[in-house]
């Protein structure tokens, strides 16, 4: 039915038909006021109209049901055409149920992954459905609780979409969160170092600082630990008659996936949190690979801790504890001093008795097996008393110094540089004067007396050949400014772009909904029955002739009711006499 309550004619057809035209035409009488509908006890022609109507639908109905007799092939259309409009409806229902199902399903999971991450890969998934961390050991240890992704991401300052886009594992996949480029090691050969894109290292910094440094690292770890480095590492060993130098082979990629994960496990985090952590601070061997124009990075391997992550260094650390506590354990067994700096591993001793020193280098290499963890063969160096003692680049023999004949090399050169200027000069890889600056604050690092006068020497020079050393700039990206907003789970910068959210689902409607709707918006657009009636209005207030709707309209609808009442009594008696 329309807005302004009139029915179009196909309605009105269907209408007459269900009961009868009088009939129709009485309900629209009572409706409009023509004709009482609170009495009680219905008239005359009240009485004859319904019996009329009544026995006009049982005759249409016979006639109907003949006609199906007479004709079988009309009948058996007939009986299709009802199935067919039954089906039709029930389809109808079944699909307008299928989609509210898959709606709700869908709206379901969309709630499930504002909160929770429930895919990370392939091999990677399998325990993201533990959330509950062991809070009474985290409190014990200051770490912040998290028992789901949402928790993370809050806590870092980005949308879990994007926690879910740093941490997913693809084997093949178009973008790398890696920046990938080869130095030049010391002793030979390259070292590949894996820089992390600004988002990952965002990341990381966060893991660093709000849970890796409140980690307890061994007493005996010199790297990349505050208020520790090569000075304190070298310091144990002075004026000892023999010190040992051993290296780990491949030290960061022996600490793969299983082992990052177990040790967020073991801090008392969940399955589910702890693989999210171990996927942001590890990576796989990765070979970038050109097809049909379009660039892949393509993962060999399993993940393992990246040289150039802020959280790889921490993390052996945390993980070689117990192998620091098992070779401390051994060295004073054997009485002697042990250090580790990252892949270093020193011992000095005052015995020289070779078989202590056989049983103390069986003793190292069995504990570093058993820890998962590879000797290098060929960088096993005992030095005594009588030659040049080392220790991380430092000389120890006496007292911490630099090596003489590289001191020595090293004030040629500045020498030389005053001299003849910096043309054809090298010192180390790289450019020239940020070698010598570098050495100048290496000295003076580990000998203060000797470092500082090279340290004045090198920036006079600068000075003289014009090499300006360049104000830090305090930028969005400067490092330090970068690593204490990530800290504190602030954006890096303002216009710093944050992925959107995934829009809501959406009920799938069916085509006859989607008609209903444009009939009832067609039908909204008319205008009202109000407006309708106040246009009549004001037609018939305006000075025209006297029309038909200007009237009484007393007389007019006593003349519709009488003539109206004959010609039903009539039209019954007719039927009477016919059925007769």
């Amino acid at each position: 039915m329309a807005g302004n309550g009139k029915l179009t004619r196909q309605q009105l057809y269907d209408k007459i038909r269900e009961t009868s035209k009088d009939e129709y035409i009485l309900s629209e009488m009572q409706r409009l006021g023509f004709w009482p509908t609170d009495s009680q006890r219905p008239t005359l022609a009240e009485k004859v109209i319904a019996e009329r109507a009544e026995l006009q639908t049982r005759v249409v109905k016979l006639a109907r049901e003949k006609r199906l007799m007479e004709d079988p092939q009309q009948a058996l259309k007939m009986l299709h055409k009802e199935r067919k409009k039954a089906a039709m409806e029930q389809r109808e229902v079944n699909k307008r149920a299928r989609n509210k199902t898959r709606y709700e399903r869908a709206l379901r999971w969309y709630e499930i992954q504002k909160k929770r991450i429930t895919f990370l890969g392939e091999r990677f998934s399998f325990g993201l459905r533990n959330v509950d961390s062991d809070q009474s050991r985290l409190e014990t240890q200051k770490l912040p609780l998290f028992h789901e992704s949402k928790d993370i991401a809050q806590a870092m300052g980005i949308s879990i979409n994007e926690l879910r886009f740093l941490a997913y594992n693809k084997d093949v996949s178009k973008i790398s969160h890696y920046q990938r480029f080869q130095m030049q090691k010391k002793s030979g050969g390259t070292r590949i170092i894996s820089a992390p894109m600004p988002r990952l290292k965002r990341a990381q910094y966060w893991i660093l600082d709000n849970i890796l440094s409140s980690v307890k690292i061994s007493e005996y770890a010199h790297g990349f630990v505050e208020d520790r480095s090569i000075v304190s590492n070298a310091s144990p060993h002075q004026r000892k008659r023999v010190v040992i130098n051993m290296d780990l082979q491949d030290f960061f990629p022996t600490v793969d996936y299983r082992r990052v994960k177990g040790m967020f496990c073991a801090l008392g985090y969940s399955e589910h949190v702890a693989t999210v952590f171990a996927l942001l601070t590890t990576e796989a061997d990765t070979q970038e690979v050109v097809l049909d124009q379009q660039r892949w990075f393509v993962a060999n391997g399993e993940r393992f801790l990246p040289q150039g992550a802020p959280t790889s260094p921490y993390i052996s650390n945390i993980i070689c504890r117990k192998l620091d506590a098992r070779l401390a354990g051994i060295a004073k067994k054997y009485g002697a001093c042990f250090t580790r700096y990252a892949d270093d591993l020193t011992f000095s001793l005052d015995d020289t008795d070779n078989k202590v020193l056989t049983r103390l280098l069986w003793a190292v290499r069995k504990v570093i097996a058993d820890e998962g963890f590879v000797l290098h063969p060929d960088k096993t160096r005992i030095m005594r008393a009588h030659k040049k003692q080392e220790v991380t680049g430092v000389v120890v023999n006496d007292k911490l110094s630099v090596d003489r004949k590289t001191l020595k090399r090293f004030r040629a050169l500045l020498f030389q540089i005053d001299k003849d200027g910096p043309a054809g000069k090298e010192w180390g890889k790289g450019e020239l004067f940020n070698a010598i600056d570098g050495f100048a604050n290496f000295v003076a690092m580990v000998n203060p007396e000797k470092g500082i006068p090279l340290q004045k020497k090198v920036a006079n020079l600068k000075r003289k050949y014009g090499i300006k050393v360049k104000a830090g700039k305090i930028t969005a990206l400067n490092k330090k400014l970068f690593r204490f907003k990530s800290a504190r789970g602030e954006a890096p910068r303002e216009n710093w772009w944050m992925p959107l959210l995934p829009e809501m689902p959406v009920l799938e409607k069916t085509q006859q909904q989607f008609d209903e709707e444009k009939k009832a918006a067609k039908q909204a657009n008319k205008p009202p029955k109000a407006q309708n009636q106040q246009r009549a209005q004001s037609r018939s207030q305006s000075p025209q002739a006297p029309t038909r709707a200007s009237r009484p309209k007393g007389n007019r609808n006593f003349w519709r009711v009488f003539w109206f009442i004959l010609i039903t009594v009539w039209v019954v008696k007719l039927l009477n006499e016919l059925l007769n």
